[in-house]
């Protein structure tokens, strides 16, 4: 277990933090703790907590679900004064270990809903931010606006004084400050969405209207939403990999936690009750978010749900171990290079290509153990993320769709829940009905052609692009998808 006490004798290897860790004060509530948020925003704060007089910037974290799993983590993060310790390791294999203090406090909302909100109305709360997936803005797809009419948030307007959902918990704290006359606060997504803080917007005052149209008025005018660009790859960490990590830190720590040394975070500079000085810590503020949000998405996102796909059909587990087959690498790169960079307007000053061979060489590395599982899970909301605007501009532009047909066949061969080998997995998509799920797995190949997933570009889907996913699904169970894929 590691524990305040630890770190005036840490191991050689391992960095303490920079701070008193008595000095620090919260100032960020953050909903979804999972590891992408430790290896990131909190990666950040840690940081700007070493800079002088910056020490009321702490983060509560807040866990909303419950069950066994979601209970063990916070007696894991409570019985170690939410510390752990986060190994940074590049694809060369250099690494460096720190101890992160960040977060001073993590409540599971479940059993304590009353300390979340006090939390979120308490006058130091400047900033509410979020990691809750990219499908749980609970957006309708179709025509993007707020979805009032489901369960878990008709039973948050049922009893918005006792909520559930991360729209209840933040709403409800914004009527509280309003009524104790204090302002309102920042609501920061950190998913990988595009403009996920218009998004956030239209998700709260969705929810908050369907509530009280009055109090949704009122916080249009006193909460902002910046979007954001979010980039670090920080994979799940096994027992196994819990194991090797400590071994490599000489702790023994409840939670560690490994990424790649790479990191970037590109926000619009929109707080409504001001921010910590982030941009003396690496962060990078722009008006144009977008441009950085669409090449990484479009390219970084987009190949790492591709190659996933592609592992997890043929039984591979690892991200890296994908990359090193040279027909999966050959059909990423043509991808990237024929369909995705030509139709992409990238940021000002970026070359796109030298950007692509970073991507590729941070995938290869090693280190990550970076599952396939954890990318292809929710993959009808990735898809429509990651893939859409690519998609799009090469059926408007009348391009050569052939490697887009193949990307779109993998996904529905993968959705099949059988290895190429016939082996059986388990596909993770909650936002698939029983309906879905059984035309996902039809042997129709057409059956799927149905699915949410392409929504976003049904009004481009010609009988000639339908019939070019079809035959690229009968080529790759008849051929092999090694042998079938174009590059």
């Amino acid at each position: 277990m590691l524990t305040p006490a630890m770190l005036k004798t840490l191991p050689a290897q391992v960095t303490a933090p920079p701070y008193s860790l008595e000095d620090v004060t919260p100032g960020i509530v953050h909903f979804g703790v999972g590891n992408f948020f430790r290896a990131h925003l909190a990666y950040y704060i840690d940081r700007v907590l070493g800079l002088p007089g910056c020490q009321d910037w702490g983060i509560v974290g807040v866990g909303l679900t419950g069950g066994e799993r979601s209970e063990k983590k916070a007696r894991d993060f409570l019985s170690q004064d939410c510390l752990y310790s986060l190994n940074e390791t590049a694809t060369s294999g250099e690494s460096r270990i720190r101890v992160l203090a960040a977060m001073k406090d993590y409540v599971l909302a479940p059993e304590a809903p009353e300390k979340v909100l006090a939390y979120l109305a308490a006058p130091a709360t400047k900033i509410v931010s979020m990691t809750i997936t990219e499908g749980g803005y609970n957006i309708d797809e179709r025509d993007g606006s707020f979805r009032v009419s489901s369960k878990a948030v008709q039973a948050d307007l049922a009893s918005p004084r006792t909520p559930k959902t991360v729209f209840g918990f933040v709403v409800e704290g914004l009527r509280r400050r309003r009524e104790a006359g204090l302002g309102g606060f920042t609501v920061l997504s950190c998913d990988n969405l595009r403009h996920n803080g218009d998004v956030s917007r239209t998700a709260f005052l969705g929810y908050a209207k369907a509530l009280d149209p009055e109090l949704a008025q009122w916080i249009e005018q006193n909460v902002t939403f910046p979007n954001a660009m979010v980039d670090r790859i920080t994979p799940s960490v096994s027992a196994a990999t819990a194991e090797m990590l400590n071994r490599k830190s000489g702790l023994e720590d409840l939670l560690p936690l490994v990424a790649e040394d790479f990191t970037q975070w590109v926000v619009e500079d929109r707080f409504a009750a001001g921010r910590p000085p982030l941009e003396q810590v690496g962060v990078q503020f722009s008006d144009a978010v977008g441009t950085f949000e669409h090449a990484k998405i479009r390219m970084l996102n987009a190949s790492h749900l591709i190659l996933s796909c592609a592992g997890t059909y043929l039984g591979l587990e690892l991200v890296d171990e994908v990359l090193a087959d040279p027909k999966l690498r050959a059909f990423v790169d043509a991808m990237l290079d024929r369909d995705v960079i030509p139709t992409l307007h990238g940021p000002e000053g970026v070359d796109l290509v030298a950007y692509k061979q970073a991507i590729l060489n941070r995938f290869a590395n090693p280190a990550m153990k970076d599952q396939v599982a954890r990318i292809v899970g929710d993959g009808a909301s990735k898809v429509q993320v990651f893939w859409t605007e690519t998609v799009r501009r090469v059926l408007e532009q009348k391009r050569d769709a052939t490697r887009i047909a193949y990307g779109l066949a993998l996904y529905l061969e993968m959705l099949r829940g059988r290895t190429e080998g016939g082996a059986a997995y388990e596909m993770n998509e909650p936002t698939y009905s029983d309906e879905d799920k059984a035309l996902a797995v039809s042997d129709d190949p057409r059956a799927a052609l149905a699915l949410s997933a392409f929504d976003s570009w049904r009004d481009l889907m010609t009988p000639e692009f339908e019939e070019a996913i079809v035959r690229a699904r009968l080529a790759i169970r008849e051929k092999g998808l090694r042998e079938a894929l174009p590059v």
